[in-house]
Order: C-alpha cells, then structure tokens, then sequence
C-alpha cells in the first residue's frame, strides 16, 4: 500500500500535473484527437450520468452473488465442498487479469460490459436449474469471470474521475447493498415461502439481464478504437509501454501494481470469507439460532454497506495511508473481540463493526494506485490489481472451509487476524520504503 501519496482531490494529476486530460473517449472521431483541460466527472459529459449509475447496478449484482449461498444441506455437502463454490471463481478472475487490457483494447468498455454481464447472466441460468453439483462449480467460473472483467473495468474507470474516493466509496457501497438484500432475499424465499434455494437465481438471472442492457447501452461508445486512441494521445507512451506485462514487469510500476495486488489479495479474502462463514462461527461455536446467526451475516454486510458510503468521505480528509492504517487497527480489535468474547450480542456487535471499517479500505487502495501511475496504465494495473485481489474472495474462503472441516471455523477467523496485521505491517513498510518518490522519479 502506498504510504507517501499527499491527499488531494484528483488522483489524475499525481505523475504529470501537466498533462492535460483527454477529451472524452466517446466523441466521435473528427474530434478524438482533442484534449480538453477540464477533468471527467460522474456528470460531465453528460453521458457519464448513466455509465456511473450503470457502473452502480452491476456492483450491486456482484455483491448479491458473492452473499447468497445455501447449498449445504440441498446438495449434503462437507465444509470443504461447498468451499469448492468459492475456489471455482478464481479460474474466472485469473482470466479476467490476464484478459482485461486485450479486452478494452480490443472491444473496448462497450465489450467489458457485454462480456462480464453474459457470464452472469449465463451463471445465474444454470445454478437456477440446480444442475449436478459440479456443473454448479464450473457456472461460478462464469460468474467469476464476469466478476472479476466488471470490478477491474469500473474500478479503473471510476478511479479516474474527479472525486474518486467519494465516487467509489458510493460504487463499493451499492456492493455492500447487494450482499445486505440478497440474503434476506433467500431467506424469505427458502425459510418463510418454503420454496428451494435455487429460486433466488430466477432473481439473479433477472438482475444480470437488466445489467446486461443497462452496462451495454450506456457504454456502448466506448469502443475499443477509443481506447486505444486515448492510450497513444498520452506524450512519449505507446501503447505497448501500458500493457499487462510491463506494468507486472517494469519498475516502479510492478512495484506498485503487485503491492495494491497483494493487499486486495487478502482484503477481499477476509470480507468475503468472514461474510460467508459468520454464521457457521455464531451457530457452531456460540450456539446462537439459526435466524440470529443469519442476521449476524446481515449486520456485516450493512456494516460494509455503511462504511463505504460514510468513510468514502473521511479517507481523503486524513489521507490513504494514515485512514488505512486506522481503519486495519480497529478491524483488528473488532475481530479479537469476536474471537475472545463469548457472548452473541458482543460478537454480533463486532462483526458489524469489522465491516465498518473493512468497507472503504477497496476504494481507498484504487485511489492510491491512481495517484502513484500515470493515467495510461491505470487500466493494465487497476485491472489487474482488482481482478488479482478478487481472488481473494475464493482463495481464503476455501482455506478457512478446510480449517472449519480440520480444526472448527474459529481456526480460521483466528488465521483472518494475523492476515489483517500483516496487512497494517505492509502498509506501514511501503510507506517507509517510499514508493510515491520511487515512481515519480522514474520515467515511465
């Protein structure tokens, strides 16, 4: 995580404060060429309007899918099955990774958006016909996939409008409003209709088809030709300069773009797998009731939710590195609690505060990526940085599922503390180590 970034308003300007910035990507071609001084907001061009709100619903969508499971019982699987259901998406994200800059150079956002949105809307089909359980492991490869083209995609536009840490505390928070709904969606479904599990994913399906037309038509200037342009009016860049191997290869931009990896890394991994197995830790280990226990998982969710929408706005008033730093330690304290007190209402307590604090450390980190790389690699490095740290959210919930099944959940809620203090340790040693003068005194 970057430590020396001086908090400012526009990550845009944090390299080359002279450059101006490029017109904006969809006008048509007699004008592409021209540069326009003034910054894209989530406003200006009017056009922004229905890509930021587009950007919204889709993050929303991502957020009901990696909230709602409850496929134990119906499929009578073990603890490191059904963690299967988490580890499939990764094949998706690392695809994602790797395909993200061929996309946009080729097809462009226009294509992101079709792309990402068919993989959900493809996956959702197929988990709302409960298929034999191994075909419902390879549809969470579509959704991952989808996932990780749309997080990396929006990330990376967002990020380089004007007001990014607002802007994607808000994106991130409607995430947050898709795991708070979603759950509560099932349970009415399942618990209070009587009817199978499977019948959210008729919902899912209709939520990723209205995504599918909103993200397409609304980007639907957005064109591969455009990128490409926007990437060669940048002086003395090429368009090879920005691609995924240099920026994953080249100093001080690997730097920067394997450390923001490494950290979403294991923050995804911690919000989605504590978001998952919470109520597994309240019935198995505090004995609470299955109805208390699924609230817990909603208290977390409304805590991420909150966090993103009240915090977005504090971050750049203390600075990325100081609010990080602050936002980890109490994560930390927050999980120690859930951990050492045994009483429901103190954990239940404490889980929504962990998502409170866990839920703007995501925008934040794509803010400071912003600011330490020059606009022309943003897509290659957020890209990547999103879809790499998207991973997280199958990795560690498959680890924490093999420790439930080996050793009990509380294993690996122990093993998510010592994850957030090595988190705060990194954020600490990047700052000493300077990255931000490293990568402004380098020429990229």
């Amino acid at each position: 995580m970057s430590i020396g970034v001086q908090d400012r308003d526009s990550p845009q300007t944090a390299i080359d404060e002279n450059q101006p910035l490029l017109q904006h990507e969809n006008q048509p071609s007699s004008s592409e060429s021209s540069y326009q001084l003034t910054e894209e907001k989530w406003n200006y061009p009017r056009s922004n309007i229905s890509k930021t709100l587009a950007t919204f619903w889709s993050f929303l969508i991502m957020g009901a899918n990696d909230s709602a499971f409850g496929l134990e019982k119906y499929y009578t699987l073990s603890h490191t099955s059904v963690s299967l259901v988490f580890l499939a998406p990764v094949i998706g994200y690392i695809g994602a990774a790797v395909l993200n800059e061929r996309v946009h150079c080729a097809v462009g956002r226009r294509g992101v958006a079709f792309i990402s949105s068919s993989c959900h809307v493809i996956a959702y089909i197929l988990n709302s016909v409960h298929p034999p359980y191994p075909i419902l492991v390879v549809s969470f490869t579509f959704a991952g996939l989808g996932n990780g083209l749309s997080d990396s995609g929006w990330n990376a536009w967002i990020g380089n409008l004007d007001n990014a840490n607002q802007l994607l505390g808000l994106l991130h928070g409607f995430y947050g409003v898709g795991a708070v709904i979603s759950p509560l969606i099932a349970s009415f479904l399942v618990a209070d209709a009587g009817l199978p599990w499977y019948y959210f994913y008729y919902i899912m399906a209709g939520g990723a088809a209205i995504e599918f037309a909103v993200c397409v038509s609304s980007f639907w200037d957005s064109t591969g030709e455009s990128f490409q342009l926007a990437k060669k009016q940048h002086p003395g860049d090429t368009s090879e300069k920005a691609g995924l191997w240099s920026v994953l290869s080249t100093m001080p931009s690997a730097r920067v773009t394997w450390t923001c990896s490494i950290f979403l890394l294991g923050y995804v991994g911690v919000e989605v797998a504590l978001g998952g197995w919470i109520v597994t830790f309240m019935k198995e280990v505090r004995h609470a009731a299955p109805f208390a226990s699924s609230m817990t998982s909603t208290g977390f969710w409304l805590g991420i939710t909150l966090g993103r929408f009240m915090l977005g706005f504090v971050t750049p008033l203390m600075g990325e590195k100081l609010a990080i730093s602050v936002y980890i330690s109490l994560e930390i304290v927050c999980c120690t609690i859930l951990y050492l007190v045994p009483n429901f209402w103190a954990g239940a307590i404490a889980v929504s505060l962990q998502g409170f604090f866990l839920g703007p450390l995501f925008p934040a980190v794509i803010v400071v990526t912003t600011k330490l790389l020059p606009k022309h690699l943003h897509v290659s490095a957020i890209g990547f940085a999103a879809a790499f740290g998207g991973g997280g959210a199958a990795v560690l919930p498959f680890v924490v599922g093999v420790l439930a099944q080996a050793r009990g959940v509380q294993w690996g809620l122990l093993g998510m503390i010592w994850l957030m203090r090595c988190q705060e340790l990194q954020v600490q040693d990047d700052g000493n180590s300077g990255i931000k003068s490293d990568v402004n005194d380098a020429s990229i």
